[in-house]
This record gives structure tokens, sequence and C-alpha cells, in this order.
């Protein structure tokens, strides 16, 4: 049976559970808590950040890209109908390296920082444009079926709006928030978000069965 270790919160651990749950498996859900990282996570990953995945076969995948890759490439090919895999893949990496070090800088602001967090949300804004406009005449980010590149952007986008979600409904996207919603209470992301009690070591984890 695959393994998985997981934070229920974590974005990065969100966007692997989205994929995962195209599958048609049975997964070992371990779920951590941050500030606790049991010793077999670490043993497996001396990284220790989420998701840790370990397959059946015993394949390490500890970087959520490509353990979305992995659930996808070969299990739900539709989803990378529009630009392929390699094309969906490049923008995700564009978008986790310059959006994401924006959000952390807007949502964990420190009293005495340089910069307000308005002055990074503000800077993370010209994505958020981006991506209304894709969102203009069609349902999703690639087209009208939804596709990896929105699974993988969704729990960033998500966690930015909650930051303030006052101000982020507020502002003029109507469709990227639209996107949004439609997300939030779609059954892919609400069944993932099952709370889990923290997994102690040496105990077996919850059984997922995905699909």
């Amino acid at each position: 049976m695959h393994t998985l270790y997981s934070f229920r919160r974590c974005p990065y651990a969100m966007r692997g559970r989205m994929a995962l749950a195209l599958m048609d498996t049975q997964i070992e859900v371990r779920e951590i808590l941050l500030r606790d990282k049991p010793p077999s996570m670490l043993e497996a990953s001396p990284k220790g950040t989420v998701p840790v995945f370990i397959t059946a076969e015993g394949q390490l995948i500890e970087e959520s890209l490509d353990l979305v890759i992995w659930a996808i490439a070969e299990n739900s090919p539709q989803w990378l109908q529009y630009g392929g895999l390699e094309e969906q893949k490049a923008y995700i990496e564009k978008f986790d390296s310059e959006f994401k070090p924006l959000l952390d800088a807007y949502k964990y602001t420190r009293p005495g920082a340089e910069h307000p967090g308005s002055y990074y949300r503000d800077l993370a804004e010209g994505w958020l444009d981006e991506l209304e406009q894709s969102l203009l005449t069609q349902e999703y980010l690639l087209g009208d079926l939804p596709q990896m590149q929105d699974i993988a952007l969704m729990p960033f986008i998500r966690q930015f709006a909650f930051v303030d979600k006052q101000w982020f409904d507020e502002q003029p996207r109507p469709n990227l928030s639209r996107w949004l919603e439609s997300w939030l209470k779609d059954n892919l992301f609400t069944s993932i978000m099952k709370k889990y009690p923290q997994w102690q070591e040496g105990t077996c984890g919850e059984i997922w069965r995905t699909g």
C-alpha cells in the first residue's frame, strides 16, 4: 500500500492529495504536525516538508509537483489535454518560484519587517490579474476542462484569498473569484480536506480509498 505523510492545511500537501484523489487506489495517510515531525518521515525525507509519498513499491516522492505528475500522468491523462505535461509543468514551476514567496511574505509579515504585508500583496496582484485574464472566456485556467495547472495553483490562491477574504472579494476579478469558489465547493477538494487525528509513530495511519 502507498503511504502519504501529509499536513491538512499545507497547500503543497493539498495539491498532492487532489491529484492522488483522481486515482483508484488505497493510501495509508499519516497526518502530521509540522512542529512535531515523526522520525520515520524524517528518515525517509530529511528535508522535513510535506507531502512525502512512498509508493507500494518503495519509490520516494518528496516534491508536491512530482507527486501531482506521478498521480496524473499515468492515471488521468485527460488532465493534461491543454498544453501537455511539459508546458503545464513549466507554468506551475514559475508560479511556485514567483508567487509563493510573495504569498508567504504577505501572510507571515512580522512586526518590524521592512515592508507591510500589503506591499507583497500588491506585488502578487500581477499574478492574480494574469489568472483573471485566463478565465475571461473559459471555466478553467486553460480551457473548458480542469487541468493539472488548476489543481496545482488552487490551494495557493485559496491561501492568498483567506489572508484577507474581504479584500480579495472586493477586487475587480470576478472570474478568479468564481473559479476559486467553484473549486472550494468541488468534491475533489472537499474530499481531500477530511480531518484526521495526528499519526503516532508505530501505528497504522488512516486508510484512504481514493477514486
